[in-house]
């Protein structure tokens, strides 16, 4: 809140709020302000004070007036530039439009605005990751002879041989076969996406991804240059006619899937959309990287296109980042043989190898089925969360556009989340708007919830009494 009595004045301390969440990227560049009546009576000033803190973040050069339309944060190329000579920011085409702020949650995660829990972030709270056989593993690789061999030379450019055996044990009772000649090991499922898409793609080929989906994908598909193609994310699948439109009209490279648990909306794949998928990706000569992030909080038996496909048009990717060691930064990728050695290139140019102690140390925890005792407690801790987090939601007017499942919650307010994001972030909370979740900026009335930090009855107070304003 704005204090009165503070060394600073209403309008210092207003300009000083917006310029941090510019700097921070929690205002997305093209991001409209607040309209000088709508600020006034969200921080309760007057609308002189607004007037004068826009008018300060204007000679910053952090925002931009536009006629009749109100005042916008300005792209960073733009905010270099002296403000008297920036040229006019041509119109840029929605295929390769940023969403609205993919960096804004990932900061979050770093940098959080409170200690109240983010109901937007992607992970669980860091004490619903403690465990005691982490760091045991730890010390028993740390203490054998081969920590020296560890540290002072580069580790195996596959990723450790340990680990890949492991991998190769548990895809296979996920049904996914891949021996550990088929599995590289990566700096995180991020770097596993990435180095998938730079070995398989070029800047311009078009790459059909799930809508609402991952804004990080999003972004880093649009960074390296490639044409998005948004595909409705249906609860059995993708829309199957939209997709094959774009076979037909764009002939697309490669097809981005978070079957299992799919993010945001908690969705499952059904065998049969599954099987329509491969259908189009065999007809139209078109790869699908399978992204199974959230397997470890997956229900038995979940449809995966790997294990339909066996491996020839499908690519795996996963990590173990959200259910164990965030900052092992320990992910994979396993794909056909034909494959490996383009995508090992790939690995090798972007990080040489991955910390084969660590990748050790995770081994020890899947062989010693510690991992999987571990991802059961979680899942069970996540179900009453769940539960009670969808009362909250209901009892504050949500309504879920899907059943809720899995670690998030794909909530409809029935408002502008856009707008009510700004409003949260003024009371200490991080929320996930809906626009976040989509190729091309649009508005939206949803929002992802994370089931493990909503359960704070204050939050949904505090929700439920700005919406009401709205």
């Amino acid at each position: 809140m704005l204090i009165k009595t503070s060394s600073q004045s209403l309008t210092e301390q207003l300009c000083a709020r917006f310029a941090q969440r510019i700097r921070d990227r929690l205002l997305a560049p093209g991001t409209r302000l607040p309209s000088v009546r709508q600020c006034a009576q969200q921080q309760g000033v007057s609308p002189s004070t607004v007037v004068a803190a826009y008018d300060q973040l204007l000679a910053q050069g952090l925002v931009e007036a536009r006629k009749n339309r109100g005042f916008f944060v300005r792209e960073p190329a733009q905010r270099d530039a002296p403000t008297e000579v920036a040229p006019p920011r041509p119109p840029q085409a929605p295929a390769s439009q940023a969403p609205v702020d993919a960096t804004a949650l990932i900061r979050g995660m770093f940098h959080r605005s409170s200690s109240k829990p983010q109901p937007g972030i992607g992970v669980f709270p860091p004490d619903w990751l403690e465990s005691a056989f982490m760091p045991a593993a730890v010390r028993k690789v740390s203490a054998t002879p081969s920590l020296q061999a560890f540290s002072l030379q580069y580790g195996e450019p596959m990723g450790d041989s340990l680990l890949r055996r492991a991998l190769s044990k548990k895809l296979a009772s996920l049904g996914v076969h891949a021996g550990p000649e088929a599995i590289i090991t990566t700096v995180g499922a991020t770097q596993a996406l990435d180095i998938v898409s730079r070995s398989l793609l070029r800047a311009g080929d078009p790459v059909m991804v799930e809508e609402p989906g991952w804004a990080v994908e999003f972004a880093r598909l649009t960074a390296l240059g490639m044409r998005l193609l948004p595909v409705p994310r249906r609860a059995d699948g993708p829309d199957l006619d939209v997709m094959a439109r774009y076979c037909e009209a764009h002939r697309p490279k490669l097809y981005v899937s978070v079957s299992v648990l799919h993010n945001p909306t908690g969705y499952c794949l059904s065998p049969g959309s599954a099987h329509r998928v491969l259908q189009l990706a065999n007809r139209w000569d078109f790869h699908v990287l399978e992204d199974d992030t959230y397997s470890h909080l997956a229900p038995d038996h979940a449809t995966r296109l790997c294990t339909l496909d066996g491996l020839q048009r499908t690519i795996y990717v996963s990590g173990f980042a959200k259910i164990l060691a965030p900052n092992w930064r320990i992910g994979f990728v396993a794909a056909n043989p034909a494959l490996v050695e383009q995508l090992l290139d790939t690995k090798l140019l972007t990080t040489l190898t991955t910390p084969a102690l660590l990748e050790r140390a995770m081994a020890l925890c899947i062989e010693q089925g510690q991992l999987r005792r571990h991802a059961d407690r979680i899942r069970t801790r996540l179900e009453a969360a769940r539960s009670r987090s969808v009362k909250l939601a209901l009892n504050a007017g949500c309504r879920f556009a899907a059943e809720p499942a899995g670690l998030f919650g794909w909530v409809d307010t029935g408002v502008d989340t856009d707008a009510l994001a700004q409003r949260m972030l003024d009371e200490g909370y991080l929320i996930a708007p809906g626009a976040l979740f989509h190729a091309e900026r649009k508005p939206s009335t949803l929002m992802r919830i994370n089931f493990a930090a909503t359960q704070d009855a204050a939050f949904w107070k505090k929700y439920a009494e700005l919406v009401g304003r709205m």
